[in-house]
């Protein structure tokens, strides 16, 4: 299986060149530095969670995408599997258990939140809405302005086309799945 960090490289390379963009141009488009998105192109740099989110953003393109591999008739998804996506200094790891896949419109992740862990997230492309079930734990999540927690065993659905954050508010790690969808087109 091809390392995650050329997966990400060769896919950002692919859009990138079939835009007719050039590193400027996708630097531009994205918020991330041309070195970086140079390094991530050639392999030679991991993103981390925030700077994939700003390149999937600023190329309208679902994050997992990034992550695809080729599709099975089915698959039982194992987080141990998965390949990891950290944010927040380590303190939170995404596993794509279902990259994102355009006949459905969706992706699924399981997340791990240590504690103190908060991640913030730019706004998502517009209609995107996230589907969040808190396993084990309590999730605050900053919504715009508004301010939810989320107890072990509930779950919550929220316009993710707004800036949001994620805060483990307890001592304890705080884990949840969290599914993306995207509006079709």
């Amino acid at each position: 299986m091809e390392s995650i960090h050329l997966r990400i490289g060769e896919k950002l390379k692919r859009l990138r060149v079939a835009r007719t963009l050039s590193l400027d141009d996708a630097a531009a488009l994205t918020g991330v530095s041309k070195p970086m998105l140079g390094q991530i192109e050639r392999g030679q740099s991991i993103p981390t969670v925030t700077t994939l989110w700003k390149i999937a953003t600023g190329f309208k393109t679902p994050l997992s995408s990034f992550l695809d591999e080729p599709q099975m008739e089915y698959y039982v998804a194992r987080p141990d599997e998965a390949a990891v996506i950290l944010g927040d200094g380590g303190k939170m790891r995404a596993y794509p258990l279902f990259p994102y896949e355009p006949v459905r419109s969706v992706e699924t992740f399981y997340i791990e939140f240590d504690p103190d862990c908060r991640h913030s997230s730019d706004k998502h492309n517009d209609g995107v809405e996230e589907h969040l079930f808190v396993l084990q734990g309590t999730l605050r999540l900053v919504l715009g302005d508004r301010q939810v927690e989320v107890g072990e065993k509930q779950a919550i659905r929220f316009r993710a086309d707004i800036p949001h954050a994620y805060q483990n508010v307890t001592g304890d790690k705080c884990k949840v799945y969290n599914t993306i969808f995207y509006p079709r087109h």
